[in-house]
């Protein structure tokens, strides 16, 4: 893991086309920016998660269908 130290209105890079700033500090709590492009998705990573884990049980589930009736006529016995 990579450690920076950084101040308010000063920016870390990844890559050339995402930047994270820092927008403030307050006590233990840090406030930052992230400048991404949009098919680059951003989560907090409680988010990001329960998104997985979401998507595992969707996964493993079976799917259940309801009965098709597309018109056809039923002959009756």
């Amino acid at each position: 893991m990579l450690i920076l130290s950084r101040k308010v209105n000063e920016k870390i890079m990844i890559g050339e086309e995402i930047s994270i700033s820092i927008i403030d500090i307050r006590g233990d709590q840090v406030r930052i920016g992230v400048d991404a492009p949009k098919t680059v998705k951003v989560f907090r990573r409680e988010v990001f998660d329960a998104i997985r884990a979401e998507n595992k049980a969707a996964s493993e589930s079976t799917p259940v269908f309801p009965e098709f009736d597309f018109g056809a006529k039923r002959e009756s016995l």
